[in-house]
């Protein structure tokens, strides 16, 4: 079993995003989206350190 992460999304301003586009949002949807935002921290990080840098910028996000 997957090990539960701290969430960084607020559950219910995402469901309002997807509430507007007309979807529903399953129970394990927000776990889903929770783990794109660690991949891109963990990236934005490995990035930064690959420059020679401790500081993640906007640009370490575009992977």
């Amino acid at each position: 079993m997957a090990k539960k992460l701290e969430p960084f999304v607020i559950a219910s301003k995402a469901k309002a995003i997807l509430k507007k586009m007309g979807c529903n949002t399953a129970g394990d949807a927000l776990d889903g989206l929770n783990g794109v935002v660690y991949w891109y921290l963990e990236q934005a990080g490995k990035r930064a350190k690959a420059n020679g840098r401790k500081t993640v910028r906007a640009h370490d996000f575009h992977v």
